[in-house]
Order: C-alpha cells, then structure tokens, then sequence
C-alpha cells in the first residue's frame, strides 16, 4: 500500500536526517561523561516531577520553577550538556512539526467527540 511505502520513507528520512544524527551524536557525548549523564538524568527527574505535580493540579511553588530554571542555566554552560539539549530540541520541533502535518492531514479524525462535528 502506498501510504506504507511513504511511512518507511519517512522514517528513513528521520533516520538520515541531520537533526536525528546531531541529536544521536550528542546523546553519545554526554553518556560518555558519567557525570554530565548524572547531571542531565536528576534535572529531567526533578522536572519530571515538577510537571507531573502541575498536571495534577498541585501547587508549584515560585521556588520550586526557579529551582528548575536555574539548573538549565548550569547545564547550558556545560558544552555537551548544551549542545544536547539544543540537538534535543531541534529534533523534537521537527518531530512537532509532522505531527501537527499529519493531523492537519486527518483532521476529521480528531473531530470525533467535538461539539461541532456533524455525525447526525
């Protein structure tokens, strides 16, 4: 089937893509570096966390934010760390960005459920 055929092409354009092979090569570099790996690991922790506490409708202290902002800031001096994070971002908006191609494709699918479908 041809929509098969262009999903693999896809991936395979993903796999090749200069954002997916920056983001790899970076990853290997900090996972390299036990401590760079230690430091990246308790900050994604600790905003795991902070995140989970906001989805569930907890307070989030002023404190606790600029406690997570301040660790990025420490780790956004540390070159691999850095060029992690920005690999990591430039593959995830690219990510976002066929995500949102693909359900612009398929939008009637999402409507489902919505108030102003018209399914009568």
């Amino acid at each position: 089937m041809e929509v098969y055929d262009l999903a693999h092409r896809l991936a395979k354009a993903l796999e090749e893509s200069s954002e997916y092979e920056e983001f790899v090569g970076a990853k290997h570099l900090v996972e390299k570096d036990e401590n760079n790996l230690n430091l990246l690991q308790d900050f994604r922790n600790q905003q795991l966390e902070l995140q989970m506490a906001q989805l569930a409708g907890q307070e989030v202290s002023k404190e606790q934010v600029e406690h997570i902002e301040r660790m990025y800031q420490m780790l956004s001096l540390n070159k691999d760390i850095n060029e992690y994070l920005n690999a990591e971002y430039k593959l995830s908006r690219m990510m976002g960005d066929i995500q949102k191609i693909l359900g612009d494709a398929v939008s009637d699918w999402f409507g489902y459920g919505r108030s102003d479908s018209n399914l009568n």
